[in-house]
């Protein structure tokens, strides 16, 4: 059975050896029809320690290298693109209003 390669944006990079990467994708709901954005998150193996948060990767399933990490990168394919991208989902976020605000007629 071939194994599977995915491409994904890097979202965490805090640990040795290990990143953590996003998959969107679309999926759409059974009963009205809408596309939904959803994500799958995985736990990459970086040997080389050469992929940085913001950065587009290729990843391929592998054999089971900890409790968590089951893929492998095999490169990076644009540095930094994410980083916008990021940005951007962090600002599209909703964020609580101030109180001075939110009690404000």
């Amino acid at each position: 059975m071939p194994k599977r390669v995915e491409v994904g944006l890097v979202t965490g990079d805090k640990t040795p050896k290990t990143r953590r990467v996003e998959i969107p994708r679309l999926v759409r709901h059974p009963r009205y029809g809408k596309y939904l954005r959803q994500k799958t998150v995985c736990t990459v193996h970086d040997e080389q320690s050469e992929s940085r948060v913001g950065d587009l990767v290729e990843i391929v399933e592998s054999r089971p290298l900890s409790r968590t990490k089951r893929w492998r990168l095999v490169r990076v394919v644009e540095k930094g693109r994410g980083a916008e991208a990021l940005a951007k989902r962090s600002a599209a976020e909703p964020r609580p209003a101030p109180e001075s605000e939110a009690s404000a007629p």
